[in-house]
């Protein structure tokens, strides 16, 4: 009973705690433009392009609060960092979304179940098209819980049912179980389309950062056949072991750094990309004409701006229908801003409003064909 109590306490408190900040946060990004310019500072340009300036104001809130050793990955701190980016996107979560009907289910991950979660939307019963989505974070961190405010976002602007699902982690699951398990959870899908209430020709992947990655790559490994109807991948990592372009002009400053990357991509492909298996390296496929249509997001301050952008090239060399959007004033990791930034709100719901009229796209043809 006392445990019970004490864990209760626990509980409550780190709730007390995520209001107040949640309120803190929408306080201050609730003021006058003017005042938050004065904030942030003069505006910031690079390359061309102006920083957003709540991004700019977040950026200066964020190295105010970070403490010495919060760019540095060492495993005895690696579980509270990643408890600490479950926590920071139920901070930044949006509000109004309440009405998305959620449903905590497991799927056979390579060796073992993994949590997912379905979400569905009040118009999802229309629409049998269902978006399997995988986590960013570095294959890192992240998690269903980190990426839940997207999630939930993603489902109510698409009308899309969502199924996020988690993967295993590095350093202690390096390269290839994050692949391995995302590969798993889509044919799973797939297979079990009827009991989420999707069909399996109207089924899209999609992510962010790593987990964009593995969108990328589940689908240039699925036979014609069996590939999803569409990629949707924001601001992916495409390569590995990269140096200059956009990691080093936006290496630091912007959020993510290049060193923290390196840190990430050692901690993932600890012997590098083999040479026998690229797969850890969508960019360096031989072949990528049998892709299904992607779309791909870019941000303007991002290191890994290059890496969405030059596959985005390869992708259009190789005749796969693509839709590129690069966002000027925005930097990595956008998505899970969208309560304090207007800019990058509008970002994601570009992406949903692509994902809306792609998935009704094939569902009309589907049904014309019927």
């Amino acid at each position: 009973m006392r445990a019970r109590r004490a864990y209760r306490s626990v509980v409550n408190g780190s709730t007390v705690r995520v209001l107040a900040l949640r309120w803190g946060f929408r306080f201050v990004f609730g003021l006058p433009k003017p005042v938050k310019r004065l904030m942030a500072g003069p505006p910031i340009r690079v390359d061309g392009q102006t920083l957003d300036p709540d991004l700019q104001l977040l950026g200066r809130i964020a190295a105010l609060l970070e403490s010495s050793d919060g760019g540095t990955l060492d495993q005895s701190v690696l579980a509270e960092q990643r408890r600490q980016a479950d926590f920071a996107a139920e901070v930044a979560a949006e509000p109004g979304l309440d009405d998305i009907e959620t449903r905590d289910l497991q799927f056979p991950g390579a060796i073992g179940p993994l949590p997912a979660r379905l979400y569905v939307p009040p118009s999802a019963p229309v629409s049998s098209a269902m978006l399997v989505y995988f986590h960013g974070g570095g294959f890192v961190l992240g998690s269903v819980a980190s990426t839940d405010p997207l999630c939930r976002l993603l489902a109510a602007q698409s009308g899309v049912r969502v199924l996020s699902v988690e993967y295993r982690l590095a350093p202690e699951h390096p390269y290839p179980a994050a692949l391995d398990d995302a590969i798993a959870a889509y044919l799973w899908a797939r297979a079990h389309a009827a009991e989420l209430g999707a069909h399996p020709e109207l089924i899209a992947v999609g992510g962010d950062s790593a987990g964009g990655n593995l969108a990328l790559v589940v689908a240039h490994e699925q036979e014609p056949h069996g590939r999803p109807a569409l990629v949707l991948a924001l601001y992916p990592v495409t390569d590995a072991e990269r140096r200059g372009g956009s990691r080093e002009t936006f290496g630091s400053g912007f959020g993510l750094t290049f060193d923290y990357l390196q840190q990430l991509e050692r901690l993932y492909l600890p012997d590098g990309v083999p040479s026998e298996d690229t797969r850890g390296a969508i960019l360096r496929a031989s072949d990528l004409s049998d892709m299904p249509p992607v779309y791909i997001a870019t941000a303007g301050f991002d290191p890994l701006r290059d890496d969405g952008e030059e596959l985005v090239d390869r992708l259009r060399a190789d005749g796969v229908p693509i839709v590129a959007r690069r966002f000027p004033g925005l930097v990595h990791g956008y998505a899970g801003f969208t309560a304090i930034s207007a800019a990058a709100r509008d970002a994601t719901l570009d992406a949903a409003s692509a994902l809306r009229a792609a998935l009704a796209l094939v569902e009309s043809r589907r049904a014309a064909r019927r």
